[in-house]
C-alpha cells in the first residue's frame, strides 16, 4: 500500500518554527506518510536560521526572495514556481502554516491543481481587510481554498464555522508554538556576541520588535518615540530592539533612536536567542503576532503595537494589551506595569491561552485518521 504523501510548504521564520514540530513530527511518522518539504525562502536568512536549529532541510529550495520585492511579484513568482512542483510531485494533500503570501499562493496553486490543503493556524481573524496587511486577507483566501482546518483555539473554530466552513472539517489543536517552546533551552548563556556585549545585570529588561507593514512610516516613529521617553523616565530600565531587516524599519528606527541611552538596537536574532532574550526580559512591547503567543506561553505581560489582534485571547486572559502605536498610550501602559507590581503580577498569573503543547501530535494522528493508504478517507 502506498503511503499518504504529504507536501508542507514553509517560506518566512514563523511559518518555520510554527511547522517545525509538525514536521519532526511527521518524519517520525515515517511509515504512515512519505514527506516533501519545500521553501520558497520568502524571507531567506532568518528562515535559514531557524532551519538549522531544528535541524530541519528543505527537500526543495525555491529561492523566492528579492530585494525589497513587492507583494505582487513574490505572489505571481511563488504561483509559477508551486505549481511546477506540485504537478511533477502531485501529494496527496499540501500542509501550510499561518497567512504569509508564501501560503497564500501555495493554497491557490494547490486549488488550482485540484489537491487538497490542509490548514495549520487556521481561524485567526481581525476582521480588518488592512489590519494587518496583507495578512487577514491571506489567511482568509487560504480558508476558502482549505479542505481540513487546524485551529489553534475554541475561537478560531468559531470563526470559521461563522464564515461556513464545515464543522467535520475543522480541528482545535493547540498552537504549535507551544511546541516549539518546549523545544528551546531556555535557560542557556546567549549564543550571540551582541547579547552578551549588553549590559543587562541588574537592569529592568524592556524586549521591543516592530516591524509591521502597517506600521511604517508615521506609525513607527510614535514607537520609537515613546521607547526614548520611557528610556528617561526610567533610569533602571534598558530597551533592547532587534530591527527588522526591511530597510523601511531599519531606516527609521536608526535615524529616531539611534546613540539612545539605554535604548540597544541590534541585528535579528536566532531564534533561541530571541527566546532566552523574552524568558529574561521584564515586559515586551511587539507588533508581532507569533510573539503574542510566546509571551503568555513564557509568562511575560505583552504591549501589543496595533489597534487590532487576531489572537483575541491574549487579551481576553489578561496576558496583554492593545496600545496600538499612540506614544502616550503606548507609554502610559508601558509605566503602570512598571510601577504597578499588582498589575504586573495579574498579567503574568494566567493560563496559556494556546494549549499544552502536544498540537504537531494532534495534527499528525488527525492525518493518520483520515488518509489510510493513498485515499483520502
Amino acid at each position: 500500500m502506498n503511503r499518504p504523501h504529504l507536501l508542507t510548504i514553509i517560506g518566512t521564520r514563523p511559518e518555520a518554527i510554527k511547522m517545525a514540530p509538525v514536521i519532526l513530527e511527521i518524519q517520525r511518522a515515517s511509515d504512515r506518510f512519505h514527506h516533501m518539504l519545500v521553501s520558497t525562502a520568502q524571507h531567506r536568512e532568518m528562515l535559514d536560521q531557524v532551519l538549522t536549529v531544528f535541524g530541519i532541510t528543505p527537500d526543495v529550495d525555491l529561492g523566492l526572495m528579492q530585494p525589497n520585492q513587492s507583494l505582487a511579484d513574490l505572489t505571481a513568482r511563488a504561483l509559477t514556481t508551486l505549481t511546477k512542483v506540485f504537478v511533477e510531485h502531485r501529494p496527496t494533500l499540501v500542509l501550510l502554516q499561518g497567512d504569509t503570501t508564501t501560503v497564500m499562493a501555495a493554497a491557490l496553486a494547490a486549488f488550482y491543481q485540484r489537491i487538497p490543503v490542509g490548514h495549520v493556524e487556521a481561524g485567526l481573524r481581525t476582521f480588518d481587510r488592512q489590519n494587518p496587511f496583507p495578512e487577514e486577507i491571506n489567511r482568509r483566501i487560504a480558508s476558502v481554498l482549505s479542505d481540513l482546518h487546524f485551529a489553534p483555539t475554541e475561537r478560531a473554530r468559531a470563526n470559521l464555522l461563522a464564515e461556513g466552513v464545515p464543522a467535520e472539517s475543522v480541528f482545535v489543536t493547540g498552537n504549535t508554538i507551544v511546541d516549539a517552546l518546549r523545544e528551546m533551552p531556555l535557560t542557556d548563556p546567549f549564543a550571540s556576541e551582541s547579547l552578551r556585549q549588553l549590559p543587562l545585570a541588574g537592569r529592568r529588561l524592556i524586549v521591543v520588535t516592530a516591524h509591521r507593514r502597517e506600521n511604517h512610516g508615521d506609525p513607527l516613529r510614535n514607537i520609537c518615540r515613546a521607547l526614548r521617553m520611557l528610556a528617561e523616565k526610567f533610569s533602571d530600565v534598558t530597551i533592547v530592539y532587534p530591527v527588522h531587516l526591511n530597510p523601511n524599519v531599519r531606516q527609521v528606527v536608526q535615524a529616531d533612536l539611534g546613540g539612545a541611552p539605554a535604548i540597544h538596537l541590534i541585528d535579528p536574532l536566532p531564534y533561541p536567542d530571541l527566546l532566552r532574550l523574552l524568558a529574561r526580559s521584564e515586559l515586551i512591547l511587539t507588533d508581532s503576532g507569533g510573539i503574542q503567543e510566546e509571551a503568555p506561553s513564557l509568562h511575560k505581560p505583552v504591549l501589543v503595537l496595533r489597534e487590532t489582534t487576531e489572537r483575541p485571547e491574549v487579551i481576553e486572559v489578561g496576558a496583554g494589551q492593545l496600545v496600538g502605536t499612540d506614544t502616550d498610550r503606548i507609554v502610559t501602559a508601558a509605566s503602570r506595569l512598571l510601577t504597578d507590581r499588582a498589575a504586573y503580577e495579574q498579567m503574568i498569573n494566567v493560563v496559556n491561552p494556546f494549549g499544552d503543547g502536544r498540537a504537531a501530535a494532534r495534527i499528525v494522528q488527525i492525518l493518520t485518521d483520515r488518509y489510510s493508504g493513498s485515499v483520502p478517507a
